[in-house]
C-alpha cells in the first residue's frame, strides 16, 4: 500500500470523532423530542434572530415553545405532534451536528426508519412521567412503552452504531434520583435481552435545560451531559480495506454529438477503494474492464474511497446504466433468493406470494415474499409463527426477486444489504428489508 493511502486512512481514523455527527431523536409521542432539539439549538445559539423573535411573540410573555423550531408543518403545529422528519444543523466549538427529528407516532414509523438509515447515532427519549415507578423495582421492574422498544429495536436493526437513552422530564418527578435509577435498570435489561449495546443513559429535562448542554448539578448523577456524550460519539466509517462495491447512480457522457465519447459512471462507493488501473466487473452483465480514470467533484484524482462519490471512466465502452453495480471481479454473487429481516411499515399487511417492487441501490425489480419464518414480539423479544406481518411488525422472511441482485449482509454493509419494498398499486414505501448474514460468495 502506498504511503499516500496509509496517510488517508490514518487521517480518517484520527478524525472519526471530529466529523459531523448525524443523529436522530426517537421515542414515543410527546416524549419531548422536538423540545430537546429546540433546547440544543437554543443553548448552542443556532437560532436566527428573526426565528427567536417570532417564538417570543408567539409565547406572549410565557416560556418559549422550543418544539416549534422543528415542527414546521401546519398540521404539526395544529396537532402538537411531529409528522415528517425535520433536519436541523448546529455546531459547538468541538463538533458539527446534523439532527433528524423523527416522529413518535406509530403511524409515521416509516419516517423514523428513513431518518435512522443514514444516522451515526440515535437518541431515544424516554418520558419518565409516562412510566409507573414501583416502590420495589427488584420485584416489579419498570415497564417501558412499546414505541420506546420498537424505535430502539429498529435503530439496532438498521445498524445505527450508537444508541443513547435520554430519560426526559426529570424536573416533573418528586424524587428524580431513584426514579432515574429504576428506569435505567429497565433500559439496561431490555438492551441486554435485545443485544443492543448502549452508548449512554443520561437524565435530562429538555424543557428546563437540565443536563442537555451543561452537566447536571446533582448528587445522584455525576455523569456527562447529553451534549458531551454526543460530542464523543464516533461517525460511521465504511470499510476501505476490502473489495469494491459501488452502485451506479448516473452515467454522464462527455462531448457533443455521436462517436466514441468517454462516459463517466457516477455513484457513492459503498465499501472498498478504486484507482486507475484496477480491474472492475459490471453487474448484472458480468462484463469486465480496467479503470482508466477516477474523478471526484469534476477533477481527476488518484483514487476513490468508501463513502465518497466518485466517477469511473473505463478503458472500453460497456453497456452500463443506472441501477448497475461496479465490483471487484469475482467478489459478488448476485442471487434471486435471500433471507432478510423485514420491518413492515404499511397498513396493508405483508403476505406470502404477493408481488412488490423492491429497490436495491438504484435498481428496481419485482419481488415477492416466498415465506415468513417468524414474527418478533417487541414486548417479549420472542419469535412466533406468522402468516403475515401487520403494520410496524418485524419478521424474518425469504424473498425471491425477478432479477438477481448482488445483496450483502446488512450487518456488513448498509448499502449492499438494504432493500426497500414498495407497493405496486399505491406506490407507498411498504417495508425495509435488511439482508441477513450470508456465507462466502453470497450462498445461503
Amino acid at each position: 500500500m502506498s504511503a499516500v493511502l496509509n496517510s488517508l486512512i490514518h487521517d480518517q481514523d484520527v478524525d472519526t470523532h471530529h466529523r459531523a455527527l448525524r443523529f436522530l431523536t426517537a421515542g414515543s409521542v410527546d416524549d419531548g423530542k422536538s423540545t430537546l432539539i429546540g433546547r440544543l439549538l437554543f443553548d448552542s445559539r443556532a437560532i436566527l434572530a428573526d426565528q427567536l423573535d417570532t417564538l417570543e411573540k408567539r409565547a406572549a410573555g410565557q416560556p418559549i415553545d422550543l418544539s416549534l423550531l422543528t415542527d414546521g408543518l401546519e398540521a404539526e403545529r395544529e396537532q402538537g405532534i411531529t409528522i415528517d422528519v425535520a433536519y436541523r444543523y448546529f455546531a459547538t466549538k468541538h463538533r458539527k451536528f446534523i439532527i433528524a427529528d423523527a416522529p413518535g407516532h406509530e403511524q409515521y414509523t416509516r419516517n423514523m426508519v428513513t431518518a435512522a438509515a443514514g444516522s451515526d447515532a440515535a437518541v431515544v427519549l424516554v418520558d419518565i412521567t409516562k412510566l409507573s415507578i414501583p416502590l420495589d423495582t427488584t420485584q416489579s421492574p419498570v415497564v417501558l412503552l412499546p414505541q420506546t422498544r420498537r424505535h430502539s429495536l429498529l435503530a439496532h436493526l438498521l445498524r445505527v452504531p450508537s444508541i443513547v437513552f435520554a430519560v426526559n422530564k426529570l424536573d416533573a418527578v418528586a424524587d428524580p434520583g431513584p426514579a432515574f435509577e429504576a428506569v435505567s435498570q429497565a433500559l439496561k435489561a431490555f438492551a441486554s435481552q435485545a443485544g443492543i449495546e448502549v452508548a449512554a443513559i443520561v437524565p435530562v429535562s429538555a424543557l428546563r435545560g437540565d443536563n442537555v448542554t451543561q452537566p447536571l448539578d446533582a448528587t445522584w448523577y455525576q455523569g456527562p451531559s447529553l451534549l458531551q456524550v454526543l460530542e464523543s460519539l464516533p461517525s460511521v466509517q465504511e470499510k476501505v480495506e476490502c473489495n469494491l462495491l459501488q452502485p451506479v447512480q448516473y452515467v454522464a457522457r462527455e462531448g457533443e454529438g455521436t462517436g466514441n465519447q468517454p462516459r463517466t459512471l457516477w455513484g457513492r462507493i459503498a465499501h472498498g477503494q478504486v484507482k486507475a488501473g484496477d480491474a472492475v466487473q459490471i453487474l448484472p452483465s458480468g462484463e469486465t474492464a480496467i479503470v482508466a480514470q477516477v474523478r471526484r467533484a469534476g477533477s481527476v484524482v488518484e483514487r476513490g474511497l468508501a463513502g465518497e462519490s466518485a466517477g469511473l471512466v473505463l478503458d472500453r465502452q460497456l453497456d452500463v446504466s443506472r441501477g448497475d453495480w461496479i465490483v471487484t471481479p469475482g467478489t459478488a454473487a448476485p442471487r434471486q433468493e435471500f433471507e432478510a429481516t423485514l420491518a413492515w411499515l404499511d397498513t396493508e399487511p405483508a403476505v406470502v406470494g404477493r408481488k412488490y417492487w423492491v429497490r436495491h441501490g438504484n435498481r428496481w425489480t419485482q419481488a415477492r415474499i416466498t415465506a415468513i419464518r417468524h414474527r418478533l414480539d417487541i414486548h417479549s423479544l420472542q419469535e412466533s409463527d406468522a402468516e403475515q406481518l401487520a403494520v410496524n411488525e418485524i419478521g424474518h422472511v425469504q424473498i425471491q426477486t425477478q432479477q438477481a441482485l448482488p445483496v450483502e449482509a446488512y450487518a456488513d454493509n448498509r448499502v449492499g444489504g438494504a432493500v426497500i419494498v414498495v407497493d405496486p398499486t399505491t406506490n407507498r414505501t411498504s417495508g425495509a428489508l435488511l439482508v441477513r448474514q450470508t456465507a462466502a460468495r453470497g450462498e445461503l
